[in-house]
């Protein structure tokens, strides 16, 4: 009874501060409609700027004046940055939501260093108070009661405010409340502030209670997508349902069921989006009258884009005699990254199927290939050879359910399922090593230096995006976008929609399991990051920087993305802020990515030599 009654109430205080961030960004998503990717790091910015006015201020006075802060930013974010992008695809705002992570976390860097921080205890509240015999810290007990009354507050607003009842409104339905006089402008600016304070304040009263450090972000916003999408999207009572049934599952979890905490919440996750997608209070999603994303302006011609993808790889074929040891690995990198971010643009892009854990297949092809060459001594051809039908086969086991959902709802469960692969190779040590990784996955002897491994990766790497290419130029790829467009008259038309989707899904994650198997052995090891959520940003990142509709706009993508952050890396240990700032100006710039740019820019010319 002791230890239930400790954990239960451990649970709940945890809950309080997974709610408060939860809770600002369903208000967030339920009225603009964005997923705040930055959300984590408000988060973040809240626990360091209370940490430091503490020392001031005093801790109780410094976590509103910290939340007002946050709040602040959150506003400043929105007016600078995301006012620009309402009509934007929801991939894009993402994509510029994550800039700002970098941005900021660059920035958190500068004024706080590297160091973990430990904050004062809670003047008052420091001792402990006994519960059943039991002793509770008293700042625990605190937090349990924070959640109720946050939820109480943010109640009362929404349904007996003015202000609540145009946010109700603005979530069922933005359009009619634009056509009733309400000025939009003003009215999400006021609910990202408030999001983002909900965000500072929950950040600012972890202080006392935990170590606060560079990755908490990044942890913080994966719980929070979980909590908001079991919860309901925009709901703000399903967010501390389910923030209170997620923390009791990880307090209860780690002491009775430690070898698979990680995966138990994305177990929950997944279950709660295919037997109810909508979660467990939210209202089922409502298509809106909004640009899926534009497609590019005109492309090369057919012949023209041949020419190009010839002299492309002509030239990395010519590389060595240019480049040194380190440039020809870093060009093998980026021909790997290409296939990925091409393959996820194949899933995207092609079949409107948006992805947030397609590093899934990519960490599958990688383990695959590492576990046959060193547990099972297999050469390198046959392990590179079951690194794409691993990601396949698992692709086939799971990608029905996945392509029953759509939009953010079928991102989140892609995300789940990455994040359930991923505790399990964190976890299974017996397989898989764990953290420890797999290592010694060395190439053959003739692709062992770094011109022979160049040419291994081109020569996979260009037939496989030569396939996916042209697999939509295929009745297969046709029917693909025609589920996209318009999944009911493509049924019509007598196209099978869900079985397209998922053999396109499957067929994708062939290709980024190919890419993992060679990044194995690029690497020479393999380890669980492989799976981890960075890898499926950094292929959302170079798809969308390309253009979501350009199959070579993803691969110029992946190379503009990872030269960038090569270059940046090499000059300055702040290369996330350059990184952040340059996709900043191209979303900005060029909201349809580096091949709308250049399609443009062509179609420009051509008038102008019709004027001429």
């Amino acid at each position: 009874m002791d230890f239930v009654l400790i954990q239960l109430l451990n649970g709940l205080a945890s809950a309080s501060a997974l709610f408060l961030v939860a809770a600002g960004l369903s208000l967030i998503f339920g009225v603009t409609r964005i997923v705040n990717f930055a959300h984590g790091t408000l988060f973040m910015l809240g626990a360091f700027v209370a940490y430091s006015l503490s020392q001031r201020l005093g801790f109780w006075a410094a976590v509103p004046v910290a939340a007002l802060a946050v709040a602040a930013v959150g506003a400043l974010m929105e007016v600078g940055l995301l006012r620009r992008l309402y009509r934007a695809p929801e991939l894009l705002q993402l994509l510029a939501t994550f800039a700002v992570v970098l941005v900021l976390d660059d920035l958190i860097l500068m004024a706080w260093g590297p160091a973990d921080v430990l904050g004062p205890r809670a003047p008052g509240l420091a001792g402990a108070v006994r519960v059943l015999g039991q002793p509770i810290p008293a700042y625990e007990l605190f937090l349990v009661a924070v959640g109720p009354a946050v939820l109480a507050v943010v109640w009362l607003l929404l349904t007996r405010t003015r202000f609540g009842i145009l946010v109700r409104a603005a979530t069922l339905d933005r359009e009619m409340v634009a056509a009733l006089g309400v000025d939009q402008k003003r009215l999400f600016t006021a609910v990202f502030a408030l999001g983002a304070l909900l965000a500072g304040l929950g950040g600012a009263l972890q202080v006392p209670r935990q170590a606060i450090h560079h990755g908490l972000d990044l942890e913080v916003i994966v719980e929070a997508f979980v909590v908001v999408v079991v919860g309901g999207l925009g709901s703000v009572p399903g967010a501390y349902l389910a923030a209170v049934l997620i923390a009791e599952l990880n307090a209860f979890g780690i002491v009775l069921f430690p070898q698979g905490t990680l995966v138990l919440m994305f177990l929950v996750m997944a279950a709660v989006l295919v037997l109810r997608p909508q979660g467990l209070l939210g209202r089922p999603e409502t298509p809106e009258p909004r640009p899926a994303a534009a497609e590019p302006a005109p492309a090369p011609s057919g012949r023209a884009g041949l020419v190009l993808a010839i002299l492309a790889v002509g030239g990395v074929a010519a590389a060595p005699l240019l480049l040194g040891g380190y440039g020809q690995g870093i060009l093998a990198e980026i021909l790997l990254f290409a296939l990925l971010a091409a393959s996820l643009q194949f899933v995207t892009g092609q079949g409107g199927m948006v992805s947030f854990g397609h590093a899934a297949w990519f960490g599958v092809g990688a383990y695959a290939a590492a576990m046959l060459h060193t547990r099972l001594d297999a050469g390198m051809a046959v392990s590179l050879l079951a690194a794409p039908l691993a990601a396949a086969a698992a692709a086939l086991a799971v990608a029905w359910f996945l392509v029953r959902l759509s939009g953010v709802y079928l991102a989140m469960l892609t995300l789940a399922v990455a994040q359930i692969l991923y505790a399990a190779t964190f976890q299974w040590y017996e397989v898989t090593g764990g953290d420890n990784g797999i290592l010694g996955v060395w190439p053959s002897g003739w692709a062992a230096g770094a011109t022979g491994f160049l040419y291994l990766s081109l020569g996979l790497c260009a037939p496989a995006l030569a396939a996916l290419w042209w697999a939509t130029r295929t009745p297969f790829g046709f029917g693909l976008r025609a589920g996209r467009d318009s999944p009911l008259r493509a049924e019509a038309a007598g196209v099978p929609v869900r079985r397209q989707r998922w053999l396109g899904f499957s067929l994708a994650a062939a290709a980024a399991g190919l890419a993992g198997g060679l990044y194995a052995y690029l690497k020479g090891s393999v380890f669980p990051d492989a799976l981890g959520i960075p890898v499926s940003v950094d292929a959302l990142v170079m798809m969308l920087l390309g253009g979501i509709h350009s199959f070579g706009g993803a691969i110029a993508g992946a190379v503009a993305y990872k030269l960038a952050q090569v270059t940046l890396i090499s000059a300055t240990d702040f290369w996330r802020l350059g990184v952040g700032m340059l996709i900043l100006v191209l979303v900005l710039a060029f909201p349809q990515g580096l091949a709308g740019a250049a399609g443009r820019l062509a179609a420009l010319r051509h008038r102008g030599g019709k004027a001429a």
